[in-house]
């Protein structure tokens, strides 16, 4: 059987996610994002096109490192206003039953404790169907307004996340043994409080003593999703993560970092293959190369090339507006994500730097990754061309307009994958976890937080 080809979804609970502009389109509906009809309907379409899942990206800040205000972002709804990521997911697994959500949460803005009971809410209430995505912060406004002056520099932080997945896998494997829960209506006992553990938890930077509030979930953790190219980013994906997102602008740079991933998934004891991997794209497509060509050109009129800045100077961590259009970036250090710059440089063919105007013109549609225009073939050419050479599993797709953009892909590319045999045409069985990787509901043994379990000897009490 040929590798299976695997889609996931990328979107936001806010107007402008990566494709800044485009809300202004006629026939974009991401201003409905207040909605549940929106995100029901949207369930619904990436259900029938086999999508993996929905990933929900977030912030708890706004972007204003552009012209040292948030003025430009408030103008543009780029990614302000945005609403809770959680909260929608439950309509959306009640009106489907196999798509996967991935949901972003930081690991500086809340107390683990309380999270993990979020977590294993979602998890109860959409049957084994949800996955965190670990993200530990890059706007200083988010420190800003959680009582700090900055985030702490970029391996601190994971440092710090790496305790508080520490604290999580003690709540989630090893406070609640498995038969804890009997539910005996002779004996009035609904638990029995020999099978239910303090955690005993202290650290440098949380202390939890008590036992875990939620009984067992399906997946008891939730599926682990990760996304950061960095040597410490990677090294954390590789204790933990069961799914890891990427953005590279070529092939070649995508299969550096990919084969960088499996290396390190290996060298943490892990099969190479035990996280998916999903880089991102943008996908235009229509029924002839003609229809969607014109389509592009259609999306581009609406791009805002100011607002394509203000994200970049967000996730580069300099402010782009003191900078001529014509200037070259040049080699930009940040306390922000580390490798767009060489990412971008990366695509120019003749080696040349970019300049800031070419950054907003490359970032106006897709944002961080790069996108594809074509009919159905012409895509599903391409994804086959990118998988065969870069190891990667699959694509994060994200979207010029919404729910339009995936409409098209369920209509124009699925099929056409399906017809080759290299895109599932029916789900499988079971939990989020089981779907992607086909060896269970809980954590396989060799992953960091199987060794939290009851009876792992980690836990006390």
């Amino acid at each position: 059987m040929p590798r299976q080809i695997r889609f996931n979804a990328f979107d936001m609970n806010c107007v402008a996610h990566q494709s800044s502009g485009l809300w202004r389109h006629p026939d974009d509906r991401s201003q409905n994002y207040t909605d549940l009809e929106y995100w029901t309907q949207l369930a619904q379409t990436l259900e029938r096109g086999r999508f993996d899942g929905i990933f929900l990206a977030d912030v708890l800040g706004t972007y204003d490192v552009y012209g040292g205000t948030n003025e430009a972002a408030i103008r543009n709804g780029a990614q302000i206003p945005v609403a809770d990521p959680l909260l929608v997911i439950p309509a959306m697994a009640y009106v489907t039953e196999h798509l996967g959500f991935g949901v972003t949460a930081g690991t500086a803005y809340e107390h683990p404790y309380p999270f993990a009971r979020r977590m294993s809410t979602l998890d109860h209430l959409t049957k084994g169907r949800v996955g965190w995505n670990v993200v530990t912060g890059y706007l200083p406004s988010a420190a800003r307004n959680l009582g700090n002056e900055d985030q702490l520099a970029h391996d601190d932080r994971y440092d710090h996340a790496d305790e508080y997945l520490e604290v999580l896998y003690k709540l989630w494997e090893g406070s609640w043994e498995d038969d804890a829960v009997v539910r005996d209506r002779e004996t009035g006992v609904f638990t029995d409080p020999s099978k239910v553990h303090s955690i005993n938890h202290a650290g440098k930077h949380f202390t939890v003593p008590g036992i875990h509030l939620s009984e067992p979930s399906a997946q008891r953790t939730p599926v682990i999703y990760q996304a950061g190219a960095s040597a410490r980013g990677i090294a954390f994906a590789a204790g933990n993560a069961e799914a890891i997102f990427v953005a590279a602008s070529t092939k070649p740079g995508l299969k550096a970092t990919v084969t960088k991933i499996r290396d390190a998934l290996e060298a943490a004891g892990r099969d190479r293959y035990s996280a998916k991997i999903y880089t991102l794209l943008t996908i235009i497509t229509d029924e002839t190369p003609e229809k969607a060509e014109a389509k592009y050109r259609d999306y581009l009129s609406y791009a805002s090339e100011e607002g394509a800045l203000v994200f970049m100077s967000g996730w580069m961590g300099v402010d782009l507006s003191t900078y001529d259009l014509d200037e070259p970036i040049g080699n930009v250090k940040s306390n922000a994500i580390q490798s767009t710059v060489a990412n971008f440089q990366a695509a120019r063919p003749d080696g040349g730097e970019w300049t800031v105007g070419d950054i907003a013109r490359a970032g106006a549609i897709g944002g961080l990754g790069p996108f594809i225009v074509g009919s159905g073939v012409e895509i599903a050419d391409q994804l086959e061309e990118w998988v065969a050479e870069t190891d990667v599993d699959g694509f994060n797709l994200a979207y010029a307009i919404t729910p339009g953009t995936f409409e098209d892909v369920v209509t124009w590319v699925v099929p056409e994958l399906q017809k080759r045999g290299v895109y599932p045409t029916e789900y499988a069985d079971g939990t989020l976890r089981q779907k992607l990787h086909g060896r269970g509901d809980r954590l396989p043994e060799e992953h960091r937080g199987a060794g939290y379990r009851v009876g792992a000897g980690v836990l006390a009490g």
